[in-house]
């Protein structure tokens, strides 16, 4: 009986050791997935290499991909709107976070450099003078249209390097940007209309033809109306041979990008676009939206052939002929640019995937500059309400319908190029 009870005491304590154990082993797994579980839900190394990931992105160079949570480079995000975004991450690894309206500054930029330089005229009719309602609240008549050597500092490149493309420098090397900018140093490149003191009976009022190249003016028997004009500004594939009865020939203002060029010149050579415009009296200004730009301008300036970029060894002047002097040259500020997008053209593709690579048209920053130095402006060749009965270019050759793109919004341009026209700033050429 002894033995029984010892052998049945042994069974016991067994059993007692096997439940002691198996409650051990199961308090340690609830230990060790703990703390993992609590990184999941409030993940404060992950939220602060996040923060870090979405400031260096307003650094590099605009891109077309989702803007997922996984690269982390869309947009100016809030450290509180990516904490309070952390659980949704946390269930689903590529939601987007929309970033915070109180800091899409950083991006948008709605401050600018400043000018006090007086109007070039004193006309009593200027569209300064005209302005009003809305349209007086989005214009600032000080920030400088065209950008020259006394706007360089590096403060100023502090400023501006955070923002790409025509909107700033930051697609541009700080020893580049510094040695172009030196070369403009007169008041040609200050000033849009450098001759007008020059001009003999000259009128109290500068008046400005601004020539789109749309279908309209095929046709429309302009020219004459449009030479008569103080200036003439053009853009890109600007044909005139052949179309001087409807454009005129006088060109004293050219815009381009370096881009926008070569792309004129591939696409529209067929048509008769060979080089850009050449005259005595014509100027050229650079619409920066590259490194691109402001390699060509410092050789074309200096007469030399471009030293480092995709275009090494372009001679500018198969563009600008041979007589061009730095005289003759001018870039947009990006600052204008950037005040342009923000307040004339604000488009709703600032609010997709794709407002890195939106900007104004070339045309539209061509027409407002205009609006922003010209007593009266005239232009000819824009879209109206009407564009679909015109084809896309007056040199089409048959009929081609206006194309629309991501990184403009034409529709937005009509649109203001109407209220313009409404409010008596600009006279907008129409067939009706």
């Amino acid at each position: 009986m002894c033995l029984l009870h010892q052998k049945k005491l042994v069974l016991c304590f067994l059993f007692l050791f096997i439940l002691l154990g198996s409650y051990m082993m199961r308090s340690n797994k609830k230990n060790t997935l703990w703390p993992k579980d609590l990184v999941i839900l409030n993940p404060p190394s992950s939220v602060t290499k996040s923060v870090h990931h979405t400031t260096k992105s307003l650094e590099e160079p605009p891109k077309l991909t989702k803007p997922t949570i996984k690269p982390a480079k869309s947009s100016v995000q809030e450290d509180n709107s990516i904490i309070q975004s952390a659980k949704s991450i946390a269930k689903k690894d590529n939601s987007i976070i929309q970033p915070a309206k109180d800091k899409e500054v950083d991006f948008f930029g709605d401050k600018y450099t400043t000018d006090n330089d007086l109007p070039q005229t004193d006309c009593p009719t200027s569209i300064q003078k005209k302005l009003h309602t809305n349209l007086a609240e989005k214009y600032l008549a000080n920030v400088p249209v065209l950008q020259w050597a006394k706007h360089f500092s590096i403060s100023e490149y502090e400023r501006l390097r955070h923002y790409h493309g025509a909107h700033g420098w930051g697609s541009v090397d700080l020893n580049l940007l510094q040695s172009s900018l030196a070369i403009l140093n007169t008041s040609a490149n200050r000033l849009m209309f450098d001759d007008w003191e020059r001009r003999p009976n000259r009128s109290k009022c500068i008046r400005c033809a601004v020539i789109g190249n749309g279908g309209i003016l095929n046709g429309s028997k302009k020219g004459v109306e449009i030479d008569q004009n103080d200036y003439v500004f053009r853009t890109n594939g600007a044909v005139i041979k052949g179309f001087e009865e409807d454009v005129g020939s006088r060109t004293s203002f050219y815009t381009f990008s370096t881009n926008t060029l070569r792309n004129s010149l591939r696409g529209y050579a067929h048509l008769g676009f060979k080089a850009p415009p050449m005259g005595k009296e014509t100027r050229y200004i650079f619409l920066p939206d590259h490194d691109k730009d402001y390699i060509l301008m410092k050789a074309a300036a200096i007469h030399a052939s471009t030293e480092t970029g995709t275009e090494q060894g372009v001679e500018p002047k198969q563009y600008f002929g041979d007589d061009v002097t730095v005289e003759k040259l001018k870039m947009y500020h990006p600052d204008f640019i950037r005040y342009l997008r923000n307040r004339f053209l604000h488009s709703h593709t600032l609010n997709t995937k794709y407002k890195n690579i939106y900007r104004p048209s070339t045309g539209a920053v061509m027409l407002l500059a205009a609006l922003h130095t010209c007593d009266e402006v005239n232009a000819y060749g824009f879209m109206t309400t009407d564009y679909q009965k015109y084809s896309d270019h007056y040199y089409d050759k048959s009929f081609h319908p206006v194309q629309f793109f991501a990184n403009h919004d034409l529709q937005m341009e009509l649109k203001l190029w109407m209220q313009l026209h409404k409010a008596g700033l600009i006279k907008l050429y129409m067939r009706n």
